[in-house]
């Protein structure tokens, strides 16, 4: 009996496998990933390009993930969890599952705008400056998706801006 069991849990497990190869059944990290504006708009070969660079890690509840004012260089997407953002010694946000944060420092390695704690155990998907950038110089659709990406948000601000 056990046996039979062990045997249908593999074929369940190749299914859903097999499913996610064939685009059946969507793969969390890239949905996580194409819920994140700088993404969006990658073409399923670019994300998974961009998915095979991250990390995936467990972090415990008061992890200070971001300093404000330091050049650190990592983007992080919540997997599930929370995280408070700080700027200037106030709170000003709580990110949650699905919410990411450090999109300006992955684009352009500076210091970072306000401090990230977790604030619960948090199960994050992490991508480097460094990396994300060896990515963008050997795949340069890659790239272009994503300066476009910037451009657009650029012009949206200088247009509310405006107003």
């Amino acid at each position: 009996m056990r046996h039979e069991q062990e045997l249908a849990l593999s074929v369940v497990v190749l299914r859903d496998y097999h499913a996610r190869m064939e685009g059946g059944s969507p793969d969390p990290k890239l949905e996580l990933l194409r819920g994140v504006p700088l993404f969006a708009s990658l073409d399923p070969e670019a994300l998974a390009a961009v998915a095979a660079i991250t990390d995936e890690r467990d972090v415990d509840a008061g992890t200070t993930l971001t300093t404000e004012g330091r050049q650190e260089g990592y983007f992080y997407a919540i997997a599930s969890g929370s995280v408070r953002i700080d700027r200037g010694g106030r709170t000003i946000n709580t990110l949650r599952d699905g919410d990411f944060l450090g999109e300006i420092a992955l684009v352009d390695g500076g210091p970072r705008t306000a401090t990230a704690v977790t604030e619960t155990a948090c199960r994050l998907v992490v991508l480097n400056h460094r990396q994300f950038w060896e990515l963008l110089d050997q795949q340069p659709s890659v790239r272009e998706a994503i300066l476009e990406e910037v451009g657009r948000r650029l012009r949206e601000l200088d247009a509310d801006a405006a107003h």
